[in-house]
């Protein structure tokens, strides 16, 4: 299994519970091929630039071990939610 890391921004002007929702479902997004080792909710953070007019985003970083497919996946899954801005997958192991 290969080490990577997810750093998501969540949208923030949705409600603490979406928040959390958002959270829980990209862990089981990565639970489902491989297993998360660590969650960082750094939480509200100002944007180097805005983003879609918000000058703040709820930031999110996810350590987890899986496959070489999965980070495919949580990408595309990622790229479709509404709830997530921005996102950025790198691969731990490669440095």
């Amino acid at each position: 299994m290969t080490n990577y890391e997810v750093m998501f921004i969540i949208d923030p002007v949705l409600e603490d519970e979406k928040k959390d929702a958002t959270v829980e479902t990209v862990q089981q997004i990565i639970n489902a091929d491989g297993e998360v080792s660590k969650v960082d909710v750094w939480g509200m953070r100002k944007l180097a630039y805005p983003i879609d007019k918000k000058e703040e985003g709820y930031y999110v970083v996810v350590e987890f071990a899986g496959n070489p497919t999965l980070p495919k996946e949580l990408d595309r899954r990622l790229r479709i939610s509404d709830n997530v801005m921005r996102h950025l997958i790198d691969n731990r192991d490669q440095k």
